[in-house]
């Protein structure tokens, strides 16, 4: 017999798949999202849901409240979409230059569903709290969502990704994990200083190109023998640009990367090694060094109480053979980081590729997700919503 609350999920299905498709039309980039922002707003007012607008970083936050006072579970999705060229040739595809290559339209508009559904009933004590976040992508709406207080009077948090991230979760299963899900995300930039001249001179300048050359391979030598080979850790060097042409030696070259871990010290580490190895290269043959780090997002932690909680409670309306607990994490990132440092809650996956056999990855121009998954979170949104808040009555 089919569980309530993935029958009362079902019952919304055309509903989520219709927002979605609409949402997918108009991506907005970074907390620039009026369209977006709009959009939801309009729906909002639809259901009789109160909402508060941050207009300035386009986000919106909702509250539904329950029947009596009591604990805030706060629900988030981001909304923001990225700046590729649409190739799915999909009847909804971009109206614009940008495209929701990652699964934010879903993401969105399954909080929808659970917004109608959670109205409806009102079947839980306390409150919910629904994040509607732009600039994810970048450049971290959450952290400025936080910033305004939009965790002061909240218990805990979830969400979730669909798509396909973690290539350990077959389609149509969610997956959750204890402890770090995610990495964390940060950009370096090495501006080496040299001296240049020509070409057919080299013993005149100070060759950072050569330079850079040692740079990059010894910095590929951080996490391979710096750091234990059981803790996660990236360096990637993504882009180098430096000189004008075939005869001429530039007087500065540019790295520019990323770094990933799910451990804290692991990040420190890699941020004083970067500077110290490309700082003792440069010495070595006579050029400088300028160095930045920027710490963006941090590794997602999942709080362990409330994972189990919510397996707990998924476990009551999924088949087992659809629940995977996930071994290792995935060293994506996501700025969901933030909240989860300040509070306890989960951040859970729904593998819902288009094709489950040969995905496409997200953020390609021919991204694409099987709509008719998107109720699965609906439902165990619900469930969480009302063991969660009525646990204590």
């Amino acid at each position: 017999m089919e569980n309530e609350m993935l029958r009362l999920a079902k019952g919304v299905e055309e509903y989520i798949i219709k927002h979605r498709r609409e949402l997918h039309k108009i991506p907005e980039l970074h907390l620039d999202l009026p369209n977006t922002l709009k959009y939801i707003t309009d729906e909002l007012d639809e259901l009789g849901i109160n909402y508060e607008v941050y207009k300035d970083i386009s986000s919106v936050v909702a509250v539904i409240e329950g029947r009596k006072k009591g604990k805030t579970l706060a629900i988030r999705c981001d909304m923001d979409g990225l700046p590729i060229v649409e190739e799915t040739n999909l009847p909804f595809a971009s109206i614009n230059k940008n495209m929701h290559a990652c699964g934010h339209d879903g993401h969105m508009a399954v909080l929808l569903g659970t917004a109608k559904l959670l109205k409806e009933r009102n079947n839980f004590n306390g409150r919910v709290k629904l994040i509607f976040q732009a600039g994810e992508e970048y450049p971290g709406g959450a952290k400025l969502l936080i910033e305004r207080g939009v965790l002061k009077d909240v218990d805990s948090i979830i969400g979730m990704h669909a798509g396909n991230l973690h290539k350990d979760l077959p389609k149509g299963c969610v997956g959750f994990k204890v402890g770090p899900l995610m990495s964390s995300m940060d950009r370096f930039l090495i501006r080496v200083l040299g001296k240049g001249g020509h070409g057919a001179s080299p013993e005149n300048t100070v060759d950072c190109i050569n330079i850079a050359c040692e740079i990059v391979q010894s910095l590929n030598k951080i996490p391979s023998r710096e750091v234990s080979a059981t803790e996660p850790a990236i360096i990637s060097v993504t882009r180098i640009n430096g000189g004008i042409n075939q005869n001429v030696l530039p007087n500065v070259v540019e790295i520019e990367g990323t770094c990933r871990s799910t451990s804290e010290q692991v990040r420190q580490l890699m941020y004083r090694r970067i500077g110290e190895v490309s700082k003792a290269i440069a010495n070595c043959f006579g050029a400088d060094v300028e160095y930045q780090y920027d710490f963006k997002y941090p590794a997602l932690m999942n709080d362990e109480e409330f994972t189990k909680f919510l397996i707990k409670s998924t476990e009551k309306i999924i088949s087992a053979d659809n629940i995977k607990i996930l071994k290792n994490p995935v060293m994506s990132s996501d700025d969901m980081a933030f909240y989860l440092h300040d509070i306890p809650g989960s951040y859970f996956f729904l593998s819902n590729p288009k094709c489950g056999h040969c995905p496409t990855p997200h953020h390609n121009s021919k991204f694409d997700m099987d709509e008719e998954l998107l109720y699965l979170p609906v439902a165990i949104y619900l469930n969480i919503v009302e063991e969660f808040l009525n646990e204590d009555n």
